[in-house]
């Protein structure tokens, strides 16, 4: 199973393997604070396409396809999620307010995609 958890939220329950998929670590949070198995930067959307996306959600089906297309360009930025789904449970950790419509809710949906073929 995969699971999406703002970092900013007790992580204490991230279960199986935690990636932080932002490309920027996030803001007063100490790094010993979390226990991570990666920190997938490189997973992260592009910098124009967060600018272009602004986490409105009138664009996230775009921005998810956009993303997507990011994501198959780009393999192994996110394979060692993938890899970890297909051993257990993994956690995304990301930094946005808006808890449904970010980059971890969009690599989720791209990870269950790939896991399902």
């Amino acid at each position: 199973m995969i699971r999406v958890w703002r970092v900013y939220d007790d992580t204490g329950e991230a279960e199986g393997s935690v990636f932080l998929v932002d490309r920027l670590w996030p803001r007063g949070i100490r790094r010993d604070d979390l226990r991570l198995d990666g920190w997938l930067r490189d997973a992260a959307p592009s910098d124009g396409l967060r600018r272009w996306f602004g986490h409105d959600p009138d664009r996230w089906d775009e921005f998810q396809r956009r993303y997507s297309e990011e994501l198959d360009g780009n393999p192994e930025g996110w394979r060692p999620a993938l890899e970890a789904a297909r051993k257990g449970d993994v956690t995304l950790l990301f930094g946005a307010k808006d808890v449904d419509h970010n980059n971890a809710v969009a690599l989720k949906n791209h990870l269950e995609r790939r896991l399902a073929r």
